[in-house]
């Protein structure tokens, strides 16, 4: 699903209508439509609902689901913010087939009256005042009314995006903005839907009528969704075998650290690699070896602190173990003992089969972040803030500030894959196309989800080598849910990593049964 800009947004509307013959008034008709079966189905019980329409084409939306939601048996008080000599096009057509009378308010004082305020103490709002299109800041009777809809108890869906938000910021927003529990959006998400935080509930994305064809955007951004995510976990041939979905190969534990390492493995079988077999320094692996009967291991030569040694590279013993393997993945447990550092940079540029390098793996590149240029073979990296900021050379904040920048930048001149954790975890492809994830809580700060995810992405390249994009993505896409269904049960405060493997049955079942359903839903 491409994010669009808000003038992208205009475009697909014109391009819909003028190329595709779909007209505006249609449009308008499914958005509203959209908006009322929302509020019919996540307020059931609400009986009296108030929407607020501005005289655009937001407000128009509104209109229309007024209408659906009085056809639906509920008690609609409709409040117009302008006279309806100002309304223009699709809007004042909607507004003749109204079935109720609206209050109108087009001058501050007339928000004080009786009728108008009866609106505001309805049980749901719909604020279709203004729409993506609108550009701060709002001043005037709009931003009364806007004020207006803070003040009240009334739960709040927003019409395509909170009134007084830009459409086209990716982070924090000042200003006269209007509330929201919940956001009924049209077609695709433009930035501020995926990383504005403008509502504390879930924002759908609903199609209204533009085909695939119309979605053009110059962004390079894509959110990834079940629609992507469910090809690759869908029903498995009759006559397969554990030698179909690929053997994972975890290099990594160490002295105090084995459980990251046994987790990666057990992470990467959970996500349905046929096998998994983690290589680790000897005297940790009874524990590694402990965690899971399913997990094969193997002894590596070790320091004297208990990391792997630079011995297992030179002797040919790793080379020996990644025959036959269809993926590595490398460090989780590894430790930043200096010879395990060389280590870990001998294993990547020696191997040609795909590499997923997280923890003390991305931490042995630091100040050596030119050895990651020109591997030979697939190589992703999954850093978090601290780890990302270590291979650039640079500061948490630095690298938290503009996010989406660093990917790029280093995804393309290191020519690789950059899964960049945390609140909308990000995706970037050597091209610079990044694709943003929208799963997870933050129960998931905690130790050892990353090495789950480690294992998650290997198990999905496993099954999937010719589809590494689809695989990490989907892994991605995946260990979020993982994360939220764990949440459910067990709380954020109380999340365990190994909660996430428990999770993913469930998660399966939901992604595919998402992918039947045309409408998109962000949980914030």
């Amino acid at each position: 699903m491409k994010i669009v800009s808000a003038a992208e947004m205009r475009e697909i509307d014109r391009v819909t209508s003028d190329r595709f013959g779909v007209p505006s008034l249609t449009l308008m008709e499914n958005a509203g439509t959209a908006v009322a079966d929302f509020v019919l189905s996540q307020y059931p019980s609400a009986k009296r609902i108030g929407v607020i329409c501005g005289k655009g084409n937001n407000g128009g939306d509104g209109l229309v689901a007024a209408r659906k939601l009085h056809a639906a048996g509920k008690d609609v008080l409709v409040l117009l913010l302008a006279e309806r000599s100002e309304l223009r096009g699709d809007t004042a057509e909607m507004f003749t087939k109204l079935p109720v009378a609206p209050v109108t308010a087009s001058v501050n004082e007339q928000l004080k009256s009786e009728p108008v305020r009866a609106v505001f103490e309805a049980e749901v709002l719909v604020d279709a005042i203004l729409g993506t299109g609108f550009r701060p800041p709002v001043t005037g009777l709009y931003a009364q009314a806007i004020a207006a809809v803070n003040a009240s108890s009334a739960s709040v869906v927003a019409v395509d995006i909170p009134s007084g938000a830009d459409a086209d910021v990716m982070g924090e927003q000042v200003g006269a903005i209007a509330h929201a529990d919940s956001i009924v959006t049209f077609t695709a998400p433009r930035p501020a839907h995926v990383f504005g935080l403008l509502t504390t509930g879930p924002t759908s994305i609903c199609p209204i009528g533009s085909p695939d064809e119309a979605m053009v955007s110059s962004l390079q951004l894509n959110m990834v969704t079940a629609h992507d995510v469910a090809p690759l976990i869908g029903v498995r041939p009759r006559t397969a075998n554990k030698g179909n979905f690929g053997h994972v190969l975890v290099l990594g534990g160490s002295t105090g650290k084995a459980g990251a390492a046994a987790m990666a493995g057990m992470a990467a079988l959970r996500a349905g690699a046929g096998l998994s077999t983690v290589a680790t320094a000897k005297s940790v692996l009874p524990t590694v070896a402990g965690f899971h009967p399913e997990l094969m291991t193997e002894p590596l030569e070790e320091t004297d602190a208990g990391s792997i040694s630079s011995t297992a590279l030179e002797d040919g013993r790793v080379d020996a173990l990644a025959e036959r393997k269809t993926v590595l993945a490398v460090g989780p447990g590894i430790s930043r003992h200096s010879e395990t550092a060389a280590f870990v940079r001998g294993t990547v540029k020696k191997n040609k089969i795909p590499i997923v390098l997280d923890a003390d793996g991305l931490n042995a590149f630091e100040g050596h972040a030119a050895e990651l240029k020109n591997k030979a073979g697939t190589l992703v990296i999954t850093p978090h803030p601290g780890e990302m900021a270590r291979l650039i050379a640079s500061t948490v904040a630095a690298v938290q500030r503009d996010r989406l920048k660093v990917v790029r930048i280093f995804a393309r001149e290191y020519q690789l894959m950059v899964v960049l954790k945390g609140h909308r975890t990000l995706i970037a492809q050597p091209d610079g196309t990044v694709w943003v994830n929208t799963t997870g809580n933050p129960g998931m700060a905690t130790g050892g989800t990353g090495d789950i995810l480690t294992g998650m992405i290997a198990g999905m390249i496993a099954q999937y080598p010719d589809q590494v994009l689809n695989a990490v993505i989907s892994a991605v896409y995946l260990h979020g849910l993982s994360g939220d269904v764990a949440a459910e049960s067990m709380g954020e405060q109380s999340l365990l990593a190994t909660d996430l493997l428990k999770a993913l049955p469930e998660v399966f079942r939901r992604v595919r049964e998402a992918a039947h359903h045309s409408v998109v839903v962000i949980n914030n």
